[in-house]
């Protein structure tokens, strides 16, 4: 028996899986993702969304879902581990709109019929598809059939925790304030990041598919989500951080 096929049957044991705090709940599964050695680059894997061993496999098993048959446009966040999936769906033909890093830059758009198919791969890295990617408005937003969010951690009820931050969830919230509807949400996690509970706020979002490398989970009563932006918890600073804030605002108020 080779050491792959060993390393195979290893059965990590999963982080404590009930958890009274987001925090917590954070730090353990980055602690044991990095102790089993699942982790995979970038690191520190810390105050990120962990990329992870078979995170490929997941994003296959992923687009197997039913949702991404006739899908045209998926949002994707532009984490690492997410990679997989956004070259996956430029290889089926399908748009990606992607968020510039803290929603700093608003959104760009990879139009497959504008990326020859050995560049997928370059197209499909974290800084929005380089020389491939188009800055694109609010108001040119095509209409999304799914949504790809990164995640530190799901539940099997849909419950998941980002970094901490909220972009993932405020960009949700701005396509609800434009009008588009609520479509799946789905996500890409190892095994380990698969806990049973931790707290979550009327703004986070829930997902409703989620796929590991081995397993494809479908969400049967996905948690109510959020339709629009909590305009209360957003700072002053954070609305001078981020200019397509002020756009969606001038959006709305021509509405």
């Amino acid at each position: 028996m080779n050491r792959s096929d060993l390393r195979s049957q290893e059965r990590p044991s999963p982080p404590t899986q009930r958890f009274s705090d987001k925090g917590e709940a954070r730090n353990a599964v980055w602690k044991t993702l990095v102790e089993h050695k699942i982790a995979r680059f970038p690191f520190p894997l810390k105050d990120r969304i962990p990329n992870f061993e078979g995170a490929d496999h997941a994003a296959a098993r992923l687009l197997e879902h039913a949702v991404f048959v006739n899908a045209k446009c998926v949002k994707v966040n532009p984490d690492s581990v997410q990679r997989y999936v956004r070259k996956g769906l430029l290889d089926r033909g399908i748009t990606i709109i992607t968020p510039t890093p803290r929603l700093r830059g608003g959104f760009y758009r990879l139009d497959p019929a504008k990326i020859p198919k050995e560049h997928h791969w370059d197209a499909a890295s974290m800084n929005m598809g380089g020389t491939w990617g188009e800055a694109i408005g609010l108001d040119q937003l095509p209409a999304i059939d799914v949504i790809v969010m990164g995640s530190v951690a799901v539940t099997r009820d849909g419950r998941r925790l980002g970094k901490g931050h909220g972009y993932a969830d405020l960009e949700y919230a701005i396509l609800r304030e434009l009008g588009h509807p609520a479509v799946p949400v789905a996500t890409t996690v190892h095994a380990l990041q698969i806990l049973e509970e931790f707290p979550i706020e009327a703004h986070d979002v829930p997902v409703s598919i989620v796929a590991t490398p081995t397993d494809l989970i479908e969400i049967a009563q996905p948690l109510p989500a959020p339709c629009g932006i909590d305009w209360t918890r957003l700072t002053g600073e954070t609305l001078e951080e981020m200019p397509v804030l002020a756009e969606l605002k001038a959006i709305l108020r021509q509405g």
